[in-house]
């Protein structure tokens, strides 16, 4: 499956990413496949346990957890729910730094929001806002830079996307990436 190519728009300036695309679910469905279906799409390249990852779970509610369990018991928590607003967003306090090491410090983490907004054709347009990154210390700019190009979030995304058998999008603004 593909999606589009025209239906993905991401960019990063300042201190954040975005990422936007249009799927064909409506929003409860599309919120719910998200967090529930969370282990069956998510990038294993954007895992610690890559293929061997068994699960990752994002708990449903405020002061929740988004973790990943790998082989012999291993788990890292990847970030902690700071508002869980169903079907509308998720916010997460994001404790992965700029190195790919979990950062435990909350003050040296930066915030996703993701919102899951109705569009006119029935479908829902998810967006994501990775924001804060100076949070995290050296490599900061390189890593929002990261997350806002077609290898970050844009990637995650597409993976959902095709995940959800939405692989044919209707077209939204042109992709683009700015530093």
């Amino acid at each position: 499956m593909t999606v589009h190519p025209r239906a993905i728009e991401s960019f990063a300036r300042d201190d954040v990413a975005h990422a936007r695309i249009a799927i064909n679910l409506a929003p409860a469905a599309a919120y719910e496949k998200f967090r529930h279906d969370l282990a069956r799409w998510w990038p294993r390249e954007y895992t610690y346990s890559g293929e061997s990852m068994e699960d990752l779970y994002l708990e449903g509610r405020k002061g929740g957890v988004l973790w990943e369990r790998g082989p012999e018991g291993f788990r890292i928590d990847i970030g902690r729910v700071l508002r869980w607003v169903p079907p509308e967003k998720i916010v997460l306090r994001w404790h992965i730094s700029a190195s790919h090491r979990p950062e435990p410090d909350p003050k040296r983490a930066s915030e996703v929001e993701i919102r899951f907004t109705p569009d006119s054709s029935g479908g829902t347009r998810i967006e994501v806002e990775h924001r804060g990154f100076s949070r995290h210390g050296n490599g900061a700019a390189e890593y929002c830079t990261r997350m806002g190009s077609e290898t970050g979030w844009p990637l995650i995304l597409k993976r959902f996307a095709e995940h959800c058998g939405c692989a044919e999008t209707a077209p939204a603004p042109v992709l683009r990436s700015v530093a």
